[in-house]
């Protein structure tokens, strides 16, 4: 019998005995290999809403600590959880967006029309430098999504040209004389976005040629090599993946993405509330939730057939809960709130993406601030981090980690008449040699106690932090601001190898085992 099936059917044999309230996790530390990407941790800020107007970039009278108009306190606390990425324009908005709107003297910007989101109309203050120096200040590697839908090939080589290149050309000198002498030496670069939707409307077989073509022009300049992400598939577009890993030149490309959100109805044209449901609905969210699971391993399993060595990132470079805008406000915003459900819709698609980290090496939560799952909310002067923060907060110390394999045998939670994992998992092993392993409990009634053994690894102190609440439907107010918020866990008793952690309904737990 192989070992894996072993500790599966040993697991199941313990479920049996016991309860359908117990889980076993085994850890594998004897030898991780895989390292998770401190990308998977990435952000996502589109011109959308509130996101960068009102969020990151504010009036400059506004009474807030501010470098030029980049509001500090939310810098600050995004340098907190270490974001290790920040992916701009779009989005959507990329494929309108015209670089050169958005460089040299404010005053003199062209404006233009938001025709993805709201119609607004946007000044341009906030362009290429302005990101920039925001990525700087954030010690973020900046992720730029170029304009394939209504831009031109030269367009976006004269954009890298402009970002990366040294010496003397028409565009270093444009843009040493809008203030920046040195490169940034921008590192990763979309080729387009959502190019089956909003980027185009094009087939998978003209992409992949766009790509080709694109690509060869977006140039590496010398200490600058560019990791160029082809515009991959919207969820289930099993058949766009497949064309693309076909027909686009491994060399050619860094990384695939794929978007994916969980809408709680699964109807886009009423998504749900962020605020307002009951359990039948939190249980269907859930269950769209964990399909992040089944989408990674069946485009990962196709890049696999191309790509056996795995060369080529899996790159989910949008990914969050999308439901109805909050009442009142305009719907082209995508202004939501953000409840205890988030927080464990985030933290089990880091789990999954943390398992399957020998493909999935970068990912872009949608969005950093006021829209989507966002991480920070504000309100004039006020700032507020939602459960979703506190999320990225607790599993930051897995990112540049090793992947530590596991077994997990986990009740289910059962509504309806359908069932899902109660319990998911992730872990691994820093440089530093100590484990960590995040636990995320859906179970809406049950308290669980997961029997975790750590095989190949002693361990003699352990400690915990832990997010939960009293309902699904929790959230952060500007009224009170601290309701759903970590605190210390000691649900755990160790015993050897074997640490029993006794898991909260609707809990997400993180371990350190040292």
């Amino acid at each position: 019998m192989k070992k894996g099936l072993f500790l599966f059917l040993s697991g199941m044999l313990f479920l049996m005995s016991f309860g359908q309230q117990q889980a076993v996790l085994t850890i594998d530390a004897a030898a991780p290999k895989t390292t998770i990407s401190r990308h998977i941790y990435g952000q996502f800020s589109e011109h959308l809403g509130h996101c960068i107007y009102d969020g990151y970039w504010v009036d400059e009278k506004m009474n807030v600590p501010k470098k030029d108009r980049i509001r500090l306190d939310v810098v600050a606390a995004l340098k907190k959880i270490h974001i290790p990425n920040l992916r701009w324009p779009g989005g959507c908005f990329a494929d309108e967006y015209h670089w050169r709107d958005g460089i040299g003297e404010r005053s003199r910007r062209p404006k233009m029309i938001n025709t993805h989101w709201g119609g607004v109309t946007e000044d341009n203050s906030f362009g290429t430098h302005e990101f920039l120096e925001l990525c700087e200040l954030l010690d973020a590697e900046p992720y730029i999504a170029g304009n394939m839908g209504s831009g031109t090939v030269e367009e976006m080589s004269r954009w890298v040209e402009y970002l990366n290149a040294d010496g003397d050309s028409p565009m270093t000198r444009l843009r040493k004389a809008n203030g920046r002498d040195q490169p940034w030496k921008v590192p990763f670069w979309g080729v387009g976005n959502e190019s089956w939707g909003c980027g185009g409307n094009m087939t998978p077989e003209y992409y992949a040629s766009e790509f080709r073509r694109y690509a060869t022009f977006a140039r590496n300049y010398p200490g600058a090599p560019l990791k160029k992400i082809a515009s991959g598939a919207n969820a289930d577009d099993y058949n766009w993946t497949e064309v693309c890993m076909k027909n686009i030149p491994q060399h050619m490309m860094w990384g695939l993405s794929l978007h994916y959100y969980t809408v709680p109805t699964g109807n886009w044209g009423r998504k749900g509330s962020a605020t307002s449901f009951n359990e039948t609905e939190y249980f269907k969210t859930m269950q769209r939730c964990l399909h992040m699971e089944e989408l990674v391993a069946k485009h990962s399993a196709i890049m696999d057939r191309y790509d056996p060595e795995k060369k080529v990132a899996l790159v989910v470079d949008e990914w969050g809960i999308w439901t109805d805008p909050e009442p009142g406000t305009n719907p082209g915003f995508l202004y939501q709130q953000n409840s205890l459900r988030d927080a464990l819709i985030a933290g089990t698609t880091l789990n999954i993406f943390n398992n399957h980290a020998d493909r999935v090496r970068m990912a872009n939560l949608a969005q950093t601030v006021n829209v989507l799952q966002a991480l920070i909310l504000t309100k004039g002067t006020e700032m507020l981090l939602t459960p979703t923060y506190y999320v990225f907060d607790l599993f930051k110390e897995h990112m540049d980690a090793k992947l530590l394999p596991i077994q997990l045998a986990a009740p289910g939670y059962n509504k309806d008449g359908a069932t899902i994992p109660a319990v998911n998992a992730s872990a691994s092993v820093d440089s530093n040699g100590r484990v960590h392993i995040t636990l995320v409990n859906l179970d809406a009634d049950n308290a669980i106690t997961v029997q975790t053994t750590l095989k190949g690894k002693p361990f003699k102190t352990v400690s915990g932090r832990i997010l939960t609440s009293g309902k699904f439907t929790d959230i952060n107010t500007f009224e009170n601001k601290n309701l759903v918020k970590p605190v210390a866990f000691n649900g755990f008793k160790q015993t050897g190898a074997v640490l029993s952690v006794q898991l909260p309904r609707l809990s997400i737990v993180s371990l350190t085992l040292e």
